[in-house]
């Protein structure tokens, strides 16, 4: 499969947002899942089976140093990357494997936050942080099925947001843990309090987005 027909069949899939029109590090994300996918469809990898390790190595995020944890959460976030890919190329995409990576995405982001708590967030604020995430997926969800079509608005609260936020704070805080015995805390404390904010900004603009949509 060129990579002109990943793109269309990639879109079909999300919504009709088109990665050739996208920005240069999303086209570059998209292609590289695109190259990574191909390869591992290749190997006979199917995407159910890629989801799968994703999953597994963010159930470990919580129980190793935050250094270690942000190096799994990167590994993860190929493995989200590439199972979509391996999908659309191998010609194994079904709306059954669909369900399975969104519930696997939304417990990965779980650990993430698990991950927090262990370092010294507040239970509230990893609660927050949790809630505010995934009432933005179920938002695009309801309304996906109320009628609207197209993603609605790609917003700020996006997972891939919450992927750099994740792995930034486990490195800088891992980091910051080595030089000075408490900054970890610190530095996650923050980094969820950021999570809470671009996701509540990201929640209003999909509901801005999703009243456009459906409004009669």
């Amino acid at each position: 499969m060129t990579w002109e027909q990943y793109a269309v069949a990639w879109s079909a899939l999300h919504g009709g947002f088109d990665p050739r029109t996208a920005s240069p590090v999303v086209r570059g994300w998209i292609r590289l899942a695109y190259r990574g996918g191909g390869l591992l469809a290749r190997l006979g990898a199917g995407p159910s089976a890629v989801t799968t390790v994703g999953l597994l190595l963010c159930a470990g995020v919580p129980f190793v140093p935050l250094l270690a944890g942000a190096v799994l959460v990167l590994l993860a976030s190929f493995a989200d990357a590439f199972d979509g890919a391996v999908a659309v190329i191998s010609g194994k995409a079904s709306r059954l494997g669909f369900v399975y990576d969104s519930v696997a995405d939304r417990l990965g982001e779980l650990a993430w936050l698990a991950a927090f708590w262990v370092a010294g967030v507040p239970g509230w604020l990893v609660v927050a942080a949790l809630a505010v995430s995934w009432l933005h997926e179920y938002v695009r969800a309801r309304a996906a099925a109320g009628g609207m079509s197209g993603l609605g608005a790609v917003t700020v609260g996006e997972r891939p947001t919450r992927v750099s936020v994740a792995i930034s704070a486990l490195v800088v805080g891992g980091v910051a843990g080595l030089v000075h015995p408490g900054w970890d805390r610190t530095v996650v404390v923050i980094a969820a309090i950021v999570w809470v904010a671009l996701g509540v900004i990201g929640l209003v603009q999909l509901l801005a987005a999703v009243r456009r949509a459906l409004i009669d």
